[in-house]
């Protein structure tokens, strides 16, 4: 499951948060950065709360039932214009209250045609109100209409924005629907509980729809050699990249090998398939072109072609056990990458390898990975143990190790468990000095625990070692932004390790995310598609669309409403 030395034990979000960044620039994010802001006393929206806050729905306006049909108070002579809409409108808003929503629309009819087109203000309260009642028939064409004309009439009229963006929604066009609720979080200075629960579903809503879409239409796309390199390493028992060929003839995949080699990457699964489709006699390795070209395809996000390579090394019962087994830790990891809501096929992917060669560390390393994402912490200790047994020579393993154990310490509260962990990892880092993964997770830790010069200090270390390493560069930029607010020295280093590997998605990702809460909108959407083009899965490109998509409906809500971006971004 990892990807090497970016702390790959966390799922992206996860690294953010520890971090201490944004993950997601949704308008839920905003509102909390603006109230904690608002120092002591202000009312903080957590994300608890936020996930308990539902869908209410919206008031009437000028509800005056003392105006209302079965009023005792007697008209003095006949009404007109105005005060004939107003009586109307009353008589309309008490039928809306019990449940007679075509009388109530008749009602609202007469207020309209009565109330003078002067009084634009009474002419939107009526529109948002037949609205309203058009909602309850779920008549959602009538409803973007009356809520559009409420809105020409007072463009700030946000329960318009709100209920229209409901009936967008509901037709599915989420666009839309992102751009009103957007518009009406503004107008509300990101104050309405709501409102914010409803723009981060609509959000992840369209994020999901852009995600599969994109993922149907993906281009095959070869990682950076760093990324290639990073995820081989962590595996200790790899049969393709630990077998030795000698041959005069460089083709199929004795080519393959050569170029794997020699960290040329790019014709890798053009001479695996030479291989494979020749014939028995002049094919000898077989069975390990498909494994690697199954490797390949995965790490380019061809997952079906991935798992038909896989599978067939798999199936082959007189197959090495270790390639079998390999096969199926790679095809675990696959299963994961595009079902992580339902992760049974990624064990019994496991639990097979483990019947066919229950000695492979990489088996319990991977898996213990996973149960880390799932926070099933004491089954990744235990896995991470085994491994450590099978291969004490294996720095990552021993370092996973730790992470889970201080994870759990965490989650217990065990604060004394924490520093015995945390010494353990200095341990680790004297056995295994050349492990970048080691310093790398070691580092996120210890940012998490507010010793900044100590991370500051074990980044340093990482990327002496491995100065080619963009995630590190990243990860030390995010730490300039918590640990001094430095941003000018955060971006320089994220800019850095783009020159290093243009194909650093995590930097796209994080610099994108920057530039919103700098309030360069139009910079920020350009670096989450340069991020978009570089992502592998569709849980990434969910992720990536919902911040591209925030950020465009920010761009064209502001220009719509006449604001300058930087008024409607939080402060760092």
């Amino acid at each position: 499951m990892t990807t090497g030395s970016t702390g790959s034990t966390f799922p992206k979000w996860q690294l953010a948060l520890l971090i201490g960044t944004p993950v997601a620039i949704g308008l839920g994010y905003m509102y909390w950065r603006k109230s904690t802001n608002q120092g002591e006393g202000g009312d903080k929206l957590t994300k608890k709360k936020l996930a308990d806050i539902k869908d209410k729905t919206i008031s009437l306006d000028g509800d005056d039932r003392s105006r209302s049909s079965d009023t005792k108070q007697k008209e003095t002579k006949p009404l007109t214009g105005r005060e004939l809409a107003l009586k109307h409108k009353n008589d309309g808003n008490a039928h809306f209250r019990v449940g007679k929503y075509d009388l109530a629309i008749k009602e609202y009819d007469a207020a309209i045609e009565h109330c003078p087109t002067s009084e634009t203000t009474d002419r939107g309260t009526y529109y948002q109100n037949r609205a309203a009642a058009y909602e309850q028939l779920q008549n959602w064409s009538a409803v973007i209409n009356d809520c559009e004309k409420a809105i020409e009439c007072n463009p700030k009229y946000t329960k318009a924005l709100i209920r229209r963006a409901k009936a967008y929604e509901q037709q599915g066009e989420l666009a839309k629907a992102l751009e009103d609720i957007t518009a009406a979080c503004i107008l509300d200075q990101f104050q309405n509980k709501t409102s914010l629960v409803m723009a981060d579903r609509i959000l992840r809503e369209l994020g999901q729809q852009h995600g599969r879409e994109a993922m149907k239409a993906k281009k095959e796309v070869i990682p950076s050699a760093l990324f290639i390199r990073n995820y081989f390493s962590s595996f200790n028992n790899d049969p393709v990249r630990k077998l030795v060929v000698a041959s005069s003839e460089p083709k199929g995949f004795i080519k393959a090998k050569a170029l794997f080699d020699k960290g040329e990457y790019d014709g890798i699964v053009a001479a695996c398939t030479e291989e494979i489709e020749s014939s028995e006699s002049e094919s000898e390795y077989k069975l390990e072109a498909l494994l690697l070209r199954g490797t390949f395809y995965n790490l380019m996000a061809c997952y079906e072609e991935a798992k038909q390579d896989l599978e067939a090394v798999i199936e082959l019962e007189t197959a090495d056990k270790k390639l079998r087994s390999n096969a199926l830790i790679k095809l675990a990891s696959l299963a994961m990458q595009t079902q992580p809501e339902t992760p049974e096929e990624c064990f019994r992917c496991f639990a097979q390898a483990e019947e066919i060669d229950s000695t492979n560390c990489d088996i319990y390393h991977h898996r213990g990975q996973v149960y880390i994402l799932m926070d099933r912490l004491n089954e990744a200790i235990t896995d991470f143990e085994q491994a450590t047994k099978l291969c004490p020579t294996s720095g990552i393993i021993a370092t996973h190790l730790c992470y889970a154990s201080y994870r759990l310490a965490l989650m217990n509260k065990d604060e004394q468990g924490v520093q015995r962990v945390l010494k353990r990892f200095y341990d680790v880092l004297d056995q295994f000095s050349d492990c970048v993964e080691c310093y790398s997770i070691m580092a996120q830790v210890l940012s998490e625990q507010q010793a900044f010069q100590d991370a500051d200090n074990v980044f340093d270390k990482a990327s002496k070692i491995e100065p080619d390493n963009a995630q590190i560069l990243v990860h030390r930029g995010l730490l300039q932004l918590q640990w001094r607010g430095d941003i000018d020295e955060g971006v320089k280093l994220i800019r850095k390790a783009i020159q290093i590997d243009s194909k650093c998605e995590f930097a796209f990702e994080t610099l994108g995310s920057i530039e919103v809460q700098r309030g360069n909108l139009v910079e920020a959407i350009k670096l989450f598609e340069t991020a978009i083009d570089l992502a592998r899965t569709e849980m990434s490109l969910v992720h990536l669309y919902s911040l591209k998509d925030a950020a465009i409906a920010q761009v064209n809500v502001s220009k719509k409403m006449g604001l300058s971006i930087s008024s409607i971004q939080p402060n760092f």
